[in-house]
């Protein structure tokens, strides 16, 4: 198996167990075991496995977003703000449908656009979530003071909000959360 196979494999392998046994009570052995890997392999890529969560949880949250703008490219949107909402809205339904994710990414999704580990998991040609974003400001000609903080405002409170909403419809169901989010949204966004 290829070096790279092998943390593909303890990435994967560690993702299902943390989702079924929660990382507190999944041992390092147990994840080697399942991964089919010695010990020593999982030390060449990872401190312990609240590093391999983290490095999990980039991984997943970056997977969302990769997703949503997939899918987003799919679609016949206009402007920049139709397609931030889109790309929101898919991560929300995502994260709705898959409940097990969403417990396991928490309240960290900006991890996947943030994290200093993105270039471990972004190959040399690919552009960030982040450069996108920014990229899609300047093509529809917004101009609004610090993008990047922006984006990080919206991911933080999509975050911080939809785990409350998903789990537990507290203060309301996602159904009724998303029309006063996307409007917060695109109020973050509008031309100052």
């Amino acid at each position: 198996m290829k070096e790279k196979d092998k943390k593909s494999k303890i990435l994967d392998e560690s993702f299902k167990l943390f989702r079924t046994k929660g990382t507190k009570n999944t041992s390092i052995e147990e994840i080697t075991n399942s991964a089919g890997v010695a010990k020593g392999t999982f030390y060449l890529y990872f401190k312990d496995k609240y590093d391999l969560q983290e490095q999990l949880i980039v991984k997943k949250s970056n997977e969302l977003f990769r997703e949503a703008l997939e899918n987003c490219d799919k679609e016949d949107l206009k402007t920049f703000s139709d397609k931030l909402i889109f790309i929101i809205n898919d991560i929300l339904d995502n994260l709705n449908n898959n409940k097990l994710l969403l417990k396991f990414i928490s309240k960290n999704l900006s991890f996947g656009l943030y994290s200093n580990r993105i270039p471990d998991i972004l190959s040399n040609d690919e552009l960030s979530v982040k450069d996108l974003f920014i990229e899609g400001l300047k093509k529809d000609n917004i101009n609004i003071e610090n993008p990047d903080v922006i984006l990080f405002l919206i991911i933080e409170l999509v975050s911080s909000t939809c785990l409350s909403v998903i789990t537990e419809k507290n203060p309301v169901s996602l159904d009724e959360y998303k029309p006063v989010l996307f409007k917060a949204i695109k109020k973050m966004i509008s031309e100052n």
